[in-house]
């Protein structure tokens, strides 16, 4: 009998299986934390992962009923080729949602990542999967596919649709700019942060326009905070100023509740020569200037926690893994995985991590419970 009570067997509990009825000889539960337990612990395909639970049975058995043993790697595959991404992302997104009530939630950033070496009809030619990650707390809180012949601005959607979004302030790069995306998290309760680009020519036109006016003006009447952040090194020095306009005049109806619009300026130098760079925002979020410039910047730590770690830390874009929903399953599997590790107070990199993961029970266990349960 199960010595441990693990909080996260809770989440999988309920969730529908793929399987004729036949065929399951291992419970659907003991598969998702197997899997979980052994990409923590280093696997990176299902052959790895049955060689983790047949080295580990013993262990796994104080907390997993496992009637029938370790399921071979052809079973890991097809029962994540065959589960549904959606019903997976929305127990782990309940799951992080217990998390978050205790860890008191705020930025949310959601971005995409390409998995090059897997194939697929998407936008970007491969399986693409798009992530929402809260940057304070260094967790992944839900996942959604792009799907066959779609793009991201479909996708995201789908993912808001599985957050708790209350209290939650929501940072899209231009891809995400539209007004269905902005309307969804302000009907969540939350706050948005979009960047604007040229995908949306009519309000980045009119977003500069709030700001040459104001410049032209001098800010004269115009209600508006500024903050400088300076950083140096490396031979470089770089300027980011962000300026904040409040209650703009001038933007095309249909954005709902639009607080400010926002401008990120940035200028480098280095080496003697200097450039400049402008960007633009459009928030519901009547921040600071230094608030709102904060969260701009956190945004792209979804790139370098999440996307980055993925491919450094577990081969992520050499994985070719793409057959029915396995990718995303087990891309979802390794954000989870991702996640826990970065909760774990020890020194050192996520691979030497997994490392002692594979070595030491104690701290694989210790890893699983990194989260509070609810």
């Amino acid at each position: 009998m199960p010595q441990h009570d693990l909080a996260l067997t809770r989440y999988f509990v309920d969730l529908p299986d793929p399987r004729v009825d036949r065929t399951k000889k291992h419970a659907l539960g003991d598969i998702l934390v197997i899997a979980l337990c052994a990409t923590i612990a280093g696997a990176d395909s299902c052959e790895e992962v049955e060689r983790f639970g047949r080295a580990k049975h013993a262990w796994l058995k104080t907390f997993l009923a496992l009637p029938n043993g370790i399921p071979s790697h052809d079973t890991f595959y097809r029962v994540f080729a065959r589960f549904d991404p959606k019903r997976f992302a929305g127990a782990v997104a309940r799951w992080m949602e217990a998390v978050c009530e205790v860890t008191g939630l705020r930025h949310v950033a959601i971005d995409g990542k390409a998995v090059r070496a897997a194939p697929g009809e998407t936008f970007s030619g491969c399986l693409h999967l798009v992530s929402a990650w809260a940057t304070e707390n260094r967790l992944v809180l839900g996942q959604e596919p792009v799907a066959d012949g779609s793009h991201e601005i479909a996708a995201i959607p789908e993912l808001l649709k599985v957050l708790a979004l209350k209290g939650a302030l929501v940072t899209i790069d231009a891809a995400g700019c539209q007004k269905e995306i902005a309307g969804q998290v302000r009907d969540g309760g939350g706050d948005y942060l979009l960047a604007v680009k040229g995908n949306q020519p009519t309000l980045h036109e009119a977003v500069r326009a709030v700001f040459r006016r104001a410049c032209e003006a001098d800010f004269a009447g115009v209600r508006c905070d500024g903050h400088e952040q300076a950083e140096d090194g490396h031979g470089r020095h770089e300027g980011p100023d962000t300026v904040v306009v409040y209650d703009p005049a001038g933007l095309p109806p249909g954005w709902p509740d639009v607080a400010a619009v926002v401008l990120v300026g940035r200028e480098r130098s280095l080496k003697g020569f200097d450039t400049s760079t402008a960007h633009f925002y459009i928030t519901s979020l009547r921040g600071t200037a230094a608030e709102l410039g904060r969260l701009v910047r956190r945004h792209w730590a979804v790139e370098d926690e999440l996307h980055w770690m993925l491919d450094v830390a577990f081969g992520e874009d050499s994985n070719r893994t793409a057959a029915g929903h396995a990718g995303a399953n087990l891309g979802l599997v390794r954000r989870v995985a991702a996640s826990l590790l970065q909760q774990d107070p020890d020194r050192g990199s996520i691979k030497a991590k997994r490392l002692s993961a594979a070595l030491d029970e104690s701290y694989l266990m210790r890893v699983l419970r990194g989260f509070p349960a609810n």
